[in-house]
């Protein structure tokens, strides 16, 4: 059945809630911005002032970049969500695509199971997992940070959607030219596949960049501490909690997540479109 476009009142509703919600979402993050700027005693005014009278830029930005080690929590940051993403993308391609394209028994309760699985939180398996960490020894280290997240059940559903929209005829090409399933999997799925994992990758790179609670619980050492670790420095202090270096801080963990969001958005929407398209 086809839709009736939209006449001149309903398209300038729908852009009205759009710009409304827009505005919603991005008022948060332009007040984190705006207090970044500010010296402490306008941001405990009573009165709201958007912009500030004495421009406190540098120093908060300053005392963000060198009260903590904030650049070595980023590079913290990039190893742990690089890590887990590749493992997660050695491990979701070949499952996805036995669950999309191969037969074979009890595969539709499998895939119930994985969608099962989707309901439970990470942080109901947390204590389980601390204690085998514990008694294998790889507390307060990177593979404590990486290991549990290697299996990701959201980019298996996510990547086995998207395989279902590949023609069957492109991979029995393959298998006739002599391919095997790993094969096909790593030189045709793969290429195949790009706007869906950059979907995964943004999805992927924002939760574990910003994940507070599993690297507090696993690591102690400070050359060690996440970003979301590195903000928690500036809160509840001596003195006090210093609301402008803090929103810096929180800039600055933020800044790459919107860089990459932006650079990756076309890609991002293609991925999260065709992964609908047949189930």
């Amino acid at each position: 059945m086809r839709r009736r476009p939209l006449g001149p009142a309903g398209a300038v509703l729908r852009h009205a809630v759009l710009m409304t919600g827009a505005l919603l979402m991005v008022t948060p993050f332009a007040w984190m911005v705006l207090t970044s700027l500010k010296p402490q005693a306008e941001i405990l005014v009573a009165e709201l002032h958007f912009l500030p009278t004495r421009w406190a830029a540098a120093e908060n930005y300053t005392m963000a970049m060198t009260r903590v080690p904030m650049l070595r929590f980023l590079v913290n940051g990039v190893v742990v969500t690089s890590a887990i993403f590749v493992l997660q993308v050695l491990v979701n391609l070949p499952c996805a695509y036995a669950l999309a394209k191969l037969r074979f028994r009890g595969r539709g309760v499998l895939f119930a199971v994985i969608l099962l699985c989707l309901l439970i939180p990470h942080h109901a398996t947390a204590i389980p997992i601390y204690i085998l960490f514990h008694q294998m020894g790889i507390l307060d280290s990177y593979s404590a940070l990486v290991l549990p997240f290697t299996i990701s059940v959201f980019g298996i559903f996510l990547m086995r959607q998207f395989f279902m929209t590949v023609p069957n005829d492109l991979i029995d090409a393959a298998r006739v030219d002599g391919l095997g399933e790993f094969g096909i999997v790593w030189r045709i799925m793969l290429p195949t596949a790009i706007p869906a994992l950059v979907a995964f990758a943004i999805f992927s790179v924002v939760a574990h960049w910003n994940d507070y609670f599993w690297p507090l619980i696993v690591v102690g050492s400070e050359e060690l501490y996440t970003p979301p670790l590195g903000v928690a420095f500036f809160r509840l202090n001596d003195q006090g909690t210093e609301y402008g270096p803090l929103m810096a801080a929180a800039t600055i963990v933020i800044l790459p997540l919107v860089l990459a969001f932006l650079m990756a958005q076309r890609r991002f929407i293609e991925g999260i479109t065709f992964t609908g398209m047949k189930s």
